[in-house]
């Protein structure tokens, strides 16, 4: 069993910064893949990022590519997304996902446990 906790969502402009924090307790933190999706108002949820138990492979949506990283500290138990150069289309309420499949995934079907996510809002 794993839970999770979203923080260091807000409000920023255009072109700002942001980073997301996740953090988990419960055992073998390290044993699980981790990912970040997104959901905006009046859409479905869709897949950010992804990164294995190690840290050493990584997955992004092709939106968000060269703007985010996705990291981990498996010693701190948590997992990071770094937003830079945000736009207003990445206004969504953000959610920490983890998978204990062995792969990385775009799929939010095959991730176990979720957070209650963070709210974040991208002025123009």
């Amino acid at each position: 069993q794993v839970q999770l906790v979203e923080s260091g969502g807000g409000l920023v402009q255009a072109g700002g910064s942001l980073r997301l924090s996740c953090a988990a307790s419960g055992r073998s933190f390290s044993k699980y893949f981790m990912g970040w999706f997104r959901q905006a108002p009046g859409k479905e949820r869709e897949f950010v990022a992804t990164i294995t138990w190690s840290g050493g492979g990584t997955r992004y949506t092709d939106s968000v590519k060269g703007r985010f990283t996705i990291s981990r500290d498996n010693a701190k138990n948590t997992v990071y997304l770094q937003m830079n150069s945000l736009k207003p289309e990445d206004t969504a309420v953000y959610y920490c996902a983890a998978s204990n499949r062995g792969v990385l995934t775009t799929i939010a079907g095959r991730y176990d446990y979720w957070g209650q996510g963070t709210q974040v809002t991208v002025s123009s």
